[in-house]
C-alpha cells in the first residue's frame, strides 16, 4: 500500500456499530462487562479506548511498525522511553535538540541517576568514542531542532548494536512521509503528533512506535501504569489531520525551497539552514534518507545583533510569533527568547543557536504572499 493510501486507510476501519466511515470519539471512561472479566477488548479509558487504539494502529502503519502508543505530548512520549532506563543507565543524545528535550534529560531524569551525554552526531565515530555497556539509549533528531542538522540514521544504528542500545529517533520534522527510520535500523520512532501529523494547531500529543516486542511491552505498561495518554477528541483531530499529511508536506516542502532560496539571497541574512542546500551539512545523507526537506528552515543575520532578531520577528504580517510548528499557517519564532531558552548560553552557542537565530514553520499558503511578507520585515 502506497504512502497516500495509507495515510487515508491504515488502522481505521468503518464503525461495527453504524457503519460511520469516520471513527467516532468514544468520549466515555469505562465500557459496561458482559460479566467478571468479559468484555469486547476494552474496560477502562486509560488502558485503552477506541479512538485512540485506531490512531495509534495509523501512525504505527505510517512508520512500517507494528506497535504504536498515544500520549499527553511528545515529552510524556518521551518521558515514557526514559522510564523505561535504571540508575546507572547512559544516554547519548545529539547535542543540538529541542530545548524541552534537555530540559527533561536535566532536570528530571539526571537526579535519577541516568547519565546523559550530548554530543554533535554528524560524525558517527564521536558516537561511538562514548559507546559502552551502560549505554541503553542513543537519542538521535534528525532534521535537528532548529539547525537542521543531518543525522545519518543508518550509521546510528550500527553504532548502536554496538552495546545493544535503543536507537530511538525524533521524527517530528520530516514526518513518516519524507522518512522512515525503522526501515533505516532504528528500534523506536517519537513524532510530537502535536506538529505535522495533527498539522492545523488544535492539539497537543506525543507518539511512539517500535517493532521490538520487548520494548512494546514496556511501553504499554508505562503508557497504562503513568496515565499520561491523549484523549479521544485529540486522537480524533489526529486520525483526521494524518488523512491529508501527504498532501500537507508536499506544499510544505514546495513552499520551503522557496522561502529559504529567497532568504539565501537576501542581503541582511547571514546563514541559513535549510537541509535542501547542496552546501549544508550532511545534504548527501539528507537526499539518501529523505524524501523531501522539508519546511523548517532557520537564518542567522548579519552582524548577529539580539534586536535585530527581535524586530524582525515583530514586523512579520502573516507569519505568526509563536511557539510550536508544524500546521498549515507559517510561524516565526526566536529560539533564544522561545523554544531553546532551557538551554544555557553557552551550550546554545556551541550549537549555533546564536542571538540573531530565527527558526521558521513554513506553512501551505501561497509562497509569493510568504515571501513578501518575510520581505517587508527584513527591509
Amino acid at each position: 500500500m502506497k504512502f497516500g493510501t495509507k495515510a487515508i486507510h491504515a488502522g481505521v476501519e468503518p464503525d461495527s456499530a453504524t457503519g460511520a466511515i469516520m471513527t467516532p470519539i468514544y468520549q466515555t471512561s469505562t465500557y459496561v462487562q458482559e460479566e467478571v472479566g468479559k468484555h469486547k477488548g476494552y474496560a477502562y479509558s486509560r488502558t485503552q479506548n477506541p479512538t485512540r487504539h485506531a490512531l495509534e494502529k495509523s501512525i504505527a502503519a505510517l512508520e512500517n511498525a507494528e506497535f504504536g502508543a498515544c500520549f499527553g505530548s511528545g515529552l510524556a512520549a518521551i518521558d515514557c522511553l526514559m522510564k523505561m532506563l535504571n540508575p546507572g543507565d547512559e544516554v547519548i543524545s545529539t547535542s543540538d535538540l529541542y530545548g524541552g528535550t534537555f530540559r527533561l534529560f536535566k532536570t528530571i531524569f539526571e537526579k535519577y541517576g541516568i547519565v546523559f551525554h550530548f554530543v554533535e552526531m554528524k560524525n558517527a565515530a564521536a558516537v561511538a568514542e562514548l559507546v559502552n555497556d551502560k549505554t541503553k539509549i542513543i537519542w538521535v533528531e534528525t532534521p535537528t531542532n532548529p539547525m537542521m542538522s543531518i543525522i545519518d540514521i543508518e550509521e546510528m544504528a550500527n553504532v548502536a548494536k554496538q552495546s545493544n542500545a535503543l536507537l530511538c529517533v525524533d521524527n517530528t520534522f520530516a514526518t513518516p512521509y519524507l522518512q522512515q527510520p525503522l526501515d533505516l535500523g532504528a528500534d523506536v520512532v517519537m513524532h510530537s503528533a502535536t506538529k505535522y501529523l495533527g498539522g492545523h494547531s488544535d492539539v497537543v500529543m506525543g507518539a511512539l512506535v517500535t517493532n521490538n516486542e520487548e520494548v512494546a511491552k514496556e511501553m504499554y505498561r508505562i503508557q497504562n501504569s503513568s496515565g499520561a495518554i491523549t484523549g479521544p477528541m485529540d486522537a480524533f483531530l489526529v486520525l483526521r489531520g494524518i488523512k491529508t499529511l501527504h498532501l500537507r508536506m508536499d506544499r510544505h516542502c514546495d513552499n520551503g525551497e522557496k522561502v529559504a532560496r529567497f532568504l539565501d539571497a537576501h542581503p541582511k541574512v547571514n546563514k541559513v539552514y535549510w537541509p535542501g542546500f547542496e552546501s549544508h551539512p550532511n545534504h548527501d545523507v539528507a537526499k539518501k534518507q529523505m524524501r523531501g526537506f522539508g519546511g523548517m528552515i532557520s537564518f542567522s543575520l548579519v552582524g548577529n545583533q539580539l534586536e535585530d532578531a527581535l524586530q524582525t520577528v515583530s514586523k512579520v504580517k502573516l507569519f505568526a510569533l509563536a511557539e510550536s510548528l508544524g500546521g498549515v499557517e507559517s510561524l516565526i519564532g526566536h529560539p533564544v527568547t522561545m523554544t531553546h531558552g532551557a538551554i544555557p548560553k553557552e551550550e546554545r552557542e556551541k550549537i549555533g543557536v546564536v542571538d540573531s537565530l530565527i527558526r521558521l514553520s513554513v506553512g501551505v499558503e501561497d509562497a509569493h504572499d510568504l515571501i513578501d511578507d518575510l520581505k517587508q520585515a527584513l527591509d
